[in-house]
C-alpha cells in the first residue's frame, strides 16, 4: 500500500508522460491486460488511456486492473489512470518512492 506522498510523488512522475496503452471498443481484452502487466514489469509505472469508442470508465477499470495484476492505484482522471507496481528485483528498480 502506497501512502499519500507516495501516490503525489508517481503522479508528478505520470503527468509528463504520454499514454503507453489505449483501451478501445473491445474493452478490457486479455492482450491489454498482458500489455499493462509487461509495461509494469519493465516501467513500474504505466499511464493508461480509455478510448471514446470504450464503454469503460477510467476508475474501476483501474481497480479492476490494479486488483488483476498486483499493482497500486494511482490516480484517473477523465479517461485516463495510471498503475504502479514495484519491480520485484531490486536492480529492477527504476522509481525510488519517499518515504
Amino acid at each position: 500500500m502506497i501512502t499519500g506522498k507516495q501516490r503525489s510523488y508517481l503522479r508528478k512522475i505520470a503527468q509528463q508522460e504520454e499514454p503507453l496503452v489505449y483501451i478501445g471498443k473491445n474493452d478490457l481484452t486479455e492482450t491489454v491486460i498482458r500489455e499493462i502487466d509487461n509495461l509494469l514489469t519493465s516501467r513500474e509505472l504505466v499511464k493508461v488511456k480509455i478510448q471514446e469508442t470504450s464503454t469503460l470508465d477510467a476508475k474501476p477499470t483501474a481497480n479492476e486492473v490494479a486488483e488483476m495484476l498486483g499493482a497500486e492505484y494511482v490516480q484517473a482522471i477523465g479517461r485516463r489512470f495510471i498503475l504502479y507496481r514495484q519491480a520485484p528485483e531490486k536492480e529492477n528498480r527504476k522509481i525510488v518512492l519517499p518515504r
